[in-house]
């Protein structure tokens, strides 16, 4: 199952105050025919039709992205959104994350480990330079990722790090627990404090302030020295306005999420492009809640009654992926082979065989600030309703919703999270896991969750997991959401975004800007 592809269809979408996140279909434009002399009996090579170029009046001079003048440049406490795009082109880590959510060493030339996953030992690039031409070292990185631990931002993801020692060009890095995948977690930007309002980067530019305002400025020490789509991106404060200067072509960029429930309007010609996310929303099915949440089989037949392709293709205009397991269909980790298909029959032959009558209404708990959220789970019971399992869907403000998760006061809990790439389910499912909001506790899973930390076999761990979650159901994975990254039609080519690089393809990208 593989629903979305990270990269821009050739489409173009004329609107008028679109609602993006309900009509983001596209029309083909007009291809240009071949010349042809009347007449002539001289035959003509047949020839593909020359791509149509840009229209002069609809590009920019310039190419600008948002950001926000008052906020942030730090990579480690920027706020998410405009600022993260911004950081995205200044700083690298010692991997990144490719389209399907895999870690590539990238300031990182090689690594080892122990037999165990401990341990870890990352040999650096010795070409990597700072923008003011300081040779990267083991110090910097060190530093870098001790800075991250302390922030709000990657505290959690790295908080089994018990010790990080340097040495010249490499990094030794002992945690308190094995994890097999912990290269995952090294997508943290790496810096230097400077003296400007931005810390040093490694990345292909650097924050500058011109005659003609704050810009991204390419680095002259970049160590991929590779082709840069423009030497200058204009940068724009928008403050509340984000929308407005995009619809306006005041920026030519953005990148939204439409599981977040905010609505998304823009005026003229657009493209996108989608990017896998480790974004996850489920239900949590209280387990220890009077019959029959306390049944496993019935449990299973509300995994089954979920309509996922439905939900995403309604709800999130094709934008996401349908997921039966907390880990990303996008990911080479996921069991594609343990999906069931959404069936009404096979969940009424399994309410059947269990005796179900429907005598008890069942309370299906969702945050009412999230109108995505609350749109799914009315959907969902619904969808229940008709299969003759009576559902009432609770909506509650944020502080209220906690509250009432926290202390179970649901059947079933509508929740999203934000998974970590190395893929540690401990939160969701393990007994002690912050987000394990029943409390379930299943022996079996704890020790799952122990081989698959450990293993060298990551796949086949994880299929080994997702089994046993798929027979106990105690949470029933919905989909995952992804970036959207919304361009000025025209403007943007060859652009394959990642969850957290829009400009992942930076050197292949191409930016089209008016001509004198």
């Amino acid at each position: 199952m593989r629903l979305f592809r990270n990269v821009i269809p050739r489409k173009r979408l004329v609107c008028a105050s679109l609602a993006l996140c309900l009509l983001l279909s596209a029309c083909a434009p007009d291809e240009e025919e071949l010349d042809r002399e009347e007449g002539s009996l001289i035959p003509m090579e047949e020839q593909e039709p020359p791509k149509p170029q840009p229209s002069q009046t609809s590009l920019p001079w310039r190419f600008s992205l948002p950001y926000e003048t008052d906020k942030s440049m730090d990579p480690y406490d920027c706020p998410d959104g405009a600022q993260q795009v911004v950081a995205s082109l200044m700083y690298e880590g010692l991997f990144r994350l490719d389209e399907q959510l895999e870690p590539e060493n990238y300031l990182c030339e090689r690594y080892t480990c122990n037999d165990d996953f401990t341990s870890y030992t990352f040999n650096l690039r010795w070409e990597v330079a700072f923008s003011d031409g300081s040779y990267m070292t083991g110090a910097d990185v060190r530093k870098s990722l001790e800075r991250a631990r302390e922030s709000a931002r990657y505290r959690s993801r790295l908080s089994r790090i018990s010790s990080i020692t340097s040495k010249d060009m490499s990094v030794t890095i002992h945690l308190s627990a094995p994890n097999s995948g912990f290269p995952a977690l090294l997508d943290v930007p790496i810096c230097k404090q400077g003296n400007g309002r931005a810390p040093l980067g490694t990345g292909p530019y650097r924050y500058n302030v011109d005659d003609y305002g704050a810009c991204l400025a390419p680095n002259p020490n970049w160590w991929r020295a590779m082709t840069r789509p423009v030497e200058r991106i204009a940068l724009v404060d928008v403050g509340a306005s984000l929308l407005y200067k995009f619809s306006s072509h005041d920026v030519q960029l953005m990148v939204t999420d439409f599981s977040s429930g905010a609505s998304v309007g823009v005026t003229g010609d657009i493209r996108y492009a989608d990017a896998a996310t480790t974004d996850v929303h489920y239900l949590v099915c209280n387990t220890e809640a009077a019959w029959p949440m306390n049944i496993t089989a019935f449990r299973r037949a509300l995994m089954t009654g979920i309509n996922r392709e439905s939900i995403v293709s309604a709800f999130l205009s094709g934008h996401g992926a349908p997921s039966q397991f907390p880990v990303s269909p996008n990911s080479r980790l996921y069991p594609t082979d343990l999906e069931t298909d959404y069936s009404v029959e096979t969940v009424s032959e399994m309410l059947s065989s269990m005796w179900y009558e429907g005598s008890r209404t069942l309370k299906l708990l969702v945050n009412s600030d999230n109108s995505f959220k609350v749109s799914v789970a009315k959907s969902i019971a619904e969808n229940y309703r008709a299969m003759g399992i009576p559902v009432q869907v609770k909506s509650l403000p944020w502080e209220e919703f906690r509250e009432a998760a926290r202390n179970r006061e649901f059947d079933l809990c509508y929740c999203e999270t934000r998974m970590t790439a190395d893929w540690n389910l401990s939160a969701l499912v393990a007994s002690w896991g912050n987000l394990n909001y029943s409390g379930w506790s299943d022996a079996r899973m704890a020790g799952l969750l122990e081989q698959y930390v450990a293993a060298s076999d990551r796949a086949e761990a994880m299929r080994n997991l997702c089994q046993h979650l798929k027979e106990q159901a105690p949470i029933l994975p919905i989909c995952f959401a992804c970036n959207t990254v919304l361009m000025q039609a025209n403007v943007i080519e060859n652009l394959s975004p990642t969850a957290q690089e829009p400009f992942y393809n930076l050197p292949e990208c191409v930016i089209h800007l008016k001509t004198a």
